[in-house]
C-alpha cells in the first residue's frame, strides 16, 4: 500500500448504539428502542462499517458492548471485525444490569502502546474517556475519545479534568460528542487554555437529518497539521460523523507495520494495560 507514514484518517462518531432517528418525536414514540434488540439495530452497523472502513483511527461514543438490547452483539467487535481493524478497546461507562453496556470506543490500525481509561468527573456518573498512546517519551502521539455531560456545570469539571490530564502532552488528538457549541465557554477553555486548534467551525453534526449544531469534534495541537476536515451525510445515527485527514511531526513514531504486512490475530489488548485491566475485547 502506497501510504505516507505520516499521514493520518479520523473519525469520531456518536453511533446512539446503531439507532437512527429521523425527527425530533422519535425520542418520545421510539424509546422502547433503546431497551430492547430491533433488526434495524444490524442493518445500520452494517453501514456504519462500511464507513468506517475508509480510516485509521475511529473513536466511537454510545456504542454498546453487548447487552440486551444490542442482541447480545459486542458493536465494537461487530464493527471491527466487519471494518477490519485489528486494535480495538471499548470503556462501558453506564452499565444498566443486562440492558446496556453504554459506552466509548477506539478502533486503530495502528498498534497502540497503552490505552488507559478514565471516569469523568460531574453530577451524574457514568461519562468515561479513552485515553490511548502511540509511542512513548515526548514525541508520542496521545489520542483521546470522549462523551461530555449534557449540563454545562458538568461539562466544565470534565474539561477541567482533561486539561490536567492532557497538561505536558506535546501532539494531542482530542476527539468525540462534547455537547456543546463552538462559541461556548467549555471549548474555549480547550483552545485557550490547552492550546488545542479547531481546524474549522461551522462543521453541523446534529441532529442528523437536518444538521444546524455542531456538538462533534476533533481538535488537534498545533504540531499536526490539518489536511482535510468535513462531516458526512451519513444518517445511521442521530449524529453525523465528522473526519480528518492530518499529517503529523516526523518527531512522531506510528507503529504502522500491521498496515503493510499480511493480516495478523486481532490484538489482545489486556497485554497493553497495567496489572488487573477493566475487561477488554
Amino acid at each position: 500500500m502506497d501510504r505516507d507514514p505520516r499521514r493520518l484518517r479520523l473519525l469520531s462518531y456518536n453511533i446512539q448504539s446503531g439507532l437512527t432517528t429521523r425527527k425530533y418525536s422519535q425520542y418520545f414514540t421510539r424509546s422502547w428502542k433503546h431497551l430492547v434488540p430491533v433488526p434495524s439495530r444490524m442493518s445500520n452497523l452494517d453501514g456504519i462499517a462500511r464507513v468506517l472502513a475508509d480510516y485509521d483511527l475511529v473513536g466511537l461514543q454510545e456504542v454498546d458492548a453487548g447487552s440486551l438490547r444490542s442482541g447480545f452483539v459486542n458493536q465494537v467487535r461487530y464493527l471491527a471485525n466487519y471494518a477490519g481493524f485489528e486494535h480495538v478497546f471499548d470503556q462501558s461507562n453506564r452499565k444498566i444490569g443486562m440492558i446496556s453496556q453504554h459506552g466509548n470506543a477506539v478502533l486503530s490500525r495502528l498498534r497502540p502502546s497503552a490505552i488507559t481509561e478514565h471516569k469523568l468527573p460531574g453530577l451524574i456518573p457514568g461519562r468515561g474517556v479513552l485515553e490511548v498512546r502511540f509511542g512513548d517519551g515526548p514525541d508520542a502521539l496521545h489520542v483521546l475519545i470522549v462523551h461530555m455531560a449534557l449540563g454545562r456545570r458538568g461539562r466544565l469539571q470534565q474539561i477541567g479534568f482533561l486539561a490536567e490530564r492532557m497538561r505536558g502532552y506535546r501532539h494531542i488528538i482530542l476527539m468525540g460528542d462534547f455537547n456543546c457549541g463552538s462559541d461556548s465557554p467549555e471549548l474555549a477553555v480547550l483552545l485557550e487554555v490547552v492550546g488545542l486548534r479547531e481546524p474549522a467551525s461551522g462543521l453541523y453534526t446534529f441532529p442528523s437529518w437536518r444538521p444546524d449544531r455542531q456538538l462533534d469534534y476533533i481538535l488537534v495541537s498545533r504540531s499536526i497539521e490539518v489536511e482535510r476536515v468535513k462531516v458526512l451525510s451519513c444518517t445511521f445515527s442521530d449524529h453525523l460523523p465528522i473526519v480528518m485527514q492530518v499529517r503529523l511531526p516526523e518527531a512522531v513514531p506510528l507503529p504502522w507495520e500491521t498496515l503493510w504486512s499480511a493480516p495478523s490475530p486481532a490484538l489482545d489488548v489486556m497485554e497493553l494495560l497495567p496489572a488487573d485491566p477493566p475487561p477488554t475485547l
